[in-house]
């Protein structure tokens, strides 16, 4: 079935509401830190206050004697015993020679490289007795300087010896030789530099782990508050414990929130679970709120250089970047990744520039580690691009909508100069619909009445695209993934004719249980109410990758929907045999087999009674039952793309900026349930926005203290922050899924930012301001009036 066919379907485009909100709404949800399980202990860790030191000594033995103590793990009790917490992206260097990969070990043994870093693990009966010990473990450290820095990393004291000047990888992408003649005969090249700022991911639930033995089956069942429980047990057996995978089953019950923090393997993890196979118990820890400050994966955290060269009517004709990306202390999970594939090859924006070329330097710092944060990486490009090409069209003298339409791609399949080929868009009607909808023709009016107000109001434009789906597996292993990245699908028809769908996608909050029903119903021509949702368990679900990159319904639904062929295939030989027909005679629709140019029909239901009651059936042709399994593996990524426009006020007086308006116009391709793609969209744009005005993680330069721990000191927004959102959508299908989709998770944090800052610098420019850094505070804007008036 093609995507035009699919979007013609009932219940596809219908705002159902979630079937999964009853529970969460009336506290039924089963979150990791619900469940206990039998001989049950509790971990607690003990962290390093230090952000780096030699590890000269650990005595446990205090700890060890107080009450309720199980046992004490230190770095030494695993040192030889496990492998190094693995990164799944290797990145090669122009050279051709691999990224440096330093050891990550579950507990550190002989240095700690962050403040937060594990050095021992306490198992006790309860958790009050757990803290207790963990106060009395004493650890001798030998101090050094950190490395906090990226700029300065190179000469400063080495953070692991397989990296002594602290420099993991260069990355390029691009021809040199090209943009560097380009640039050479330019009439006009806008230069600027840029820092994105590092952001600490803040869901709702905390990181939670809670792991058993059992030494008769000697089988491990790990429950973990994670966004791919599949690649959780590959990474811990296959890499690190080097367990038989089948003996291990990770389950991933409700999850309160991700936004990517949520899909590494943790050392945590790694230490939790040997610690419940060494003393055949449960063992369960829940992060503290300050540990999840410190320990979360944090996101962003670019210091970039960018340049664009034009002709003499602004058209563009090179972009070269250079880009200093922190990736903290060890590399996470796909931390390599997100400031090159998934940044670099983003860099051609929505515009014809003929040659792009950027180098990315890798760093490992002082701090925790840097990995995927929602949109991992196209945030980080968004930003750069939306805010040159703002800047190139005040250059040019030319305002920020027209400097893009005198730019965009309007041809496709388009292939951009970064690798990437885009199979289908409509920018300009992306842009046209969104200044519409943000009135912009009334702009000047309501820009003078708070002139008048002694205020100032800017406009910003932001005209965004991603890559989704982190696929396919042959392209994303060319670049360096080591794992597949492909999706399953299980469809299983019952007698009564519900179904149950077993998806190797993970909803943490995006409503699978619901859109998923919807896209099996609209298929089968059910009710959604007869489909179940199954997920998040390695024992009932085929291997799958996990949720992350707004792949779920492009890939995993993708996989759905080959699983659900499979089914309408064997159902239509099984209707045949019921009419007395033959099967390339017979149609479905609606929910029911009927005979071209005959009035014969029989229902859905009674199809899935006869398979599986097969007293007429054709039993020499087909086995009994109605159960399908299939694996997708896309030929492309997808191309979510849209406009924002922000506009703000700004008190000049006390620097404060107030978002007055904000309009998106994104372009998904095919929409299942509208309502649940809203939801996405207010929430990415609320993080995005956050941001650009709010949230920026610090670092004490000199003691490399996070300075921004808690939320006395990290300000979150909050919902009378922001305006009521004016939305819209345009819809080009996707080409090459049968659902037509694209993504929407993580465009409203990609296309937000940049349009929010350059709202702030267009309402500033009177006042001399040319160049303000996120998060644009209170203070920040003041002082850039200050400065600009000194």
């Amino acid at each position: 079935m093609g995507a035009t066919a699919f979007a013609k379907l009932p219940h596809i485009g219908e705002s159902l509401k979630r079937k999964e909100d009853q529970r969460f709404l009336t506290g039924a949800g089963n979150y990791t830190d619900d469940i206990n399980l039998a001989n049950q202990k509790y971990g607690y860790f003990v962290r390093s206050p230090h952000a780096h030191a030699h590890i000269k000594a650990v005595d446990t033995a205090e700890a060890a004697q107080m009450p309720g103590v199980v046992r004490v793990f230190t770095g030494a009790d695993l040192e030889g015993k496990l492998g190094s917490i693995p990164c799944g992206w290797l990145i090669s260097n122009p050279d051709g020679s691999p990224m440096k990969e330093p050891f990550h070990a579950a507990l550190a043994s002989k240095k700690v490289r962050y403040v937060g870093d594990q050095v021992a693990l306490v198992v006790a009966d309860t958790l009050e007795q757990a803290k207790n010990a963990a106060e009395a473990v004493v650890v001798d450290y030998e101090e050094l300087a950190p490395v906090i820095d990226m700029k300065k990393a190179k000469d400063g004291p080495a953070l692991h010896d397989e990296a002594p000047d602290n420099h993991c990888y260069l990355w390029t992408l691009g021809d040199k030789a090209a943009v560097d003649a380009a640039f050479a005969g330019a009439a006009h090249v806008t230069q600027l530099d840029l820092v994105n700022n590092r952001l600490i991911p803040n869901a709702m639930e905390p990181r939670a782990v809670n792991v058993t033995y059992n030494r008769a089956s000697d089988e491990v069942e790990l429950y973990v508050a994670n966004q791919n429980p599949h690649v959780e047990r590959l990474l811990l057996t296959a890499f690190v414990m080097q367990w038989p995978e089948h003996k291990v089953r990770v389950i991933a019950p409700d999850v309160g929130g991700g936004f990517g923090s949520k899909i590494f393997l943790y050392a945590e993890d790694v230490a939790l679970t040997w610690a419940a196979r060494q003393l055949g118990c449960a063992v369960k820890w829940t992060a503290e709120r300050s540990e999840s400050f410190l320990s979360d994966a944090h996101g962003r955290d670019h210091i970039s250089h960018a340049e664009m060269a034009m002709d003499k009517d602004g058209k563009f004709l090179a972009m070269r970047v250079h880009t200093h990306a922190n990736l903290g202390a060890y590399l996470s999970t796909f931390a390599s990744a997100i400031p090159t594939i998934l940044y670099g090859t983003l860099l051609a924006g929505q515009y014809t520039t003929p040659q792009v070329y950027v180098e990315v330097d890798g760093w490992f710092t002082s701090t925790a580690p840097v990995d995927a944060y929602r949109g991992a990486g196209r945030p980080e490009a968004a930003y750069l691009i939306e805010r040159l090409v703002t800047r190139c069209g005040w250059e040019m003298g030319l305002s920020q909508d027209e400097i893009r339409k005198r730019n965009f791609i309007t041809q496709f399949p388009y292939q951009t100069p970064v690798a990437l080929q885009y199979d289908t868009g409509d920018f300009h009607a992306c842009m046209n619909d969104a200044q519409k909808l943000a009135d912009v023709a009334g702009f000047d009016a309501r820009r003078a009445a708070s002139e008048a107000k002694g205020l100032k109001r800017g406009i910003g434009y932001s005209s965004y695209i991603e890559a989704c789906g982190l696929a396919p597996s042959n392209i994303a292993g060319a670049l360096g993934a080591r794992a597949g990245l492909f999706e399953a699908g299980e469809v299983r028809v019952h007698p009564t004719g519900s179904v149950t769908v077993f998806t190797g996608s993970h909803s943490h909050g995006q409503g699978h249980e619901t859109t998923f029903a919807q896209l099996v119903a609209a298929r089968l021509g059910l009710d959604p109410e007869q489909v179940d949702i199954v997920h998040g368990d390695t024992g009932r679900i085929p291997f799958g990758m996990g949720t992350y990159g707004s792949r779920s319904l492009s890939v995993g639904g993708a996989a759905i929907m080959k699983a659900l062929d499979k089914i309408e295939a064997k159902a239509k030989k099984i209707a045949a045999h019921l009419m007395e027909a033959s099967d390339a005679d017979v149609e479905f629709a609606n929910g029911e087999f009927t005979v071209k140019g005959t009035d014969k029909k029989v229902p859905f239901a009674q199809v899935a009674l006869t398979a599986y009651v097969p007293h007429n059936y054709p039993l020499d042709k087909l086995e009994p039952g109605l159960n399908e399994t299939a694996f997708y593996d896309p030929t492309n990524f997808t191309y979510p793309a849209g406009t924002y426009i922000c506009e703000v006020e700004i008190d000049p007086q006390t620097g404060v900026v107030r978002v007055d308006r904000f309009t998106t116009v994104d372009d998904f391709g095919v929409i299942v349930n509208p309502m649940i793609v809203e939801g996405q969209v207010h929430g990415g744009v609320v993080q995005g926005m956050g941001q650009a005005l709010m949230e920026h993680g610090v670092y004490d330069p000199d003691s490399g203290q996070l300075l921004s721990g808690s939320y006395m000191d990290y300000t979150m927004p909050r919902a009378d922050d922001f305006p009521a959102f004016k939305l819209g959508h345009v819809c080009t299908p996707c080409t090459h899924n049968p659902i037509g989709s694209k993504g929407c998770g993580e465009a409203g944090a990609i296309g937000s930012p940049p349009a929010v800052i350059n709202a702030v610098l267009d309402a500033l420019k009177s006042l001399g301001v040319q160049d303000i850094d996120m998060p644009a505070t209170p203070y920040r804007v003041w002082q850039a009036i200050q400065n600009a008036n000194a």
